[in-house]
């Protein structure tokens, strides 16, 4: 049987996608070799780290306050410091950081009104 290996993108529709991907790469520190997409390879993924492919109930309140279908997570190495620069950037953050064992999450709001989850994986401890 084949299987899927992992998410190869996340698209989605803005009024501007060349100022948005600036916005990311600005404020999020996106790579920049291309000017309309940025590649992530799994050798920079942090110990811990992995993409999530999770439906959720249409009635979910997760994605609030974005009125969008959807809602993307970026891993970040400093949530901190990642929430303060896109807030610096002129994004609206979302609720308080939540903590779990599997690590940190913090949320965003976009210049397009997208809802943005950061997470910062909890560092596995050593074998």
């Amino acid at each position: 049987m084949a299987k899927a290996l992992g998410v190869g993108g996340i698209f989605f529709k803005s009024k501007d996608p060349q100022a948005l991907m600036t916005w990311y790469q600005t404020h999020l520190g996106l790579p920049t070799d291309a000017p309309d997409h940025a590649a992530f390879f799994p050798a920079i993924m942090p110990a811990g780290g992995c993409t999530v492919f999770s439906p959720f109930k249409r009635t979910t309140g997760y994605f609030a306050p974005s009125r969008r279908e959807f809602m993307f997570n970026l891993v970040v190495d400093d949530l901190e410091g990642a929430l303060q620069q896109v807030a610096d950037g002129g994004a609206t953050i979302v609720g308080d950081i939540q903590s779990f064992d599997y690590g940190r999450f913090g949320w965003f709001l976009d210049p397009d009104g997208n809802k943005v989850e950061l997470w910062q994986p909890a560092v596995p401890p050593a074998s």
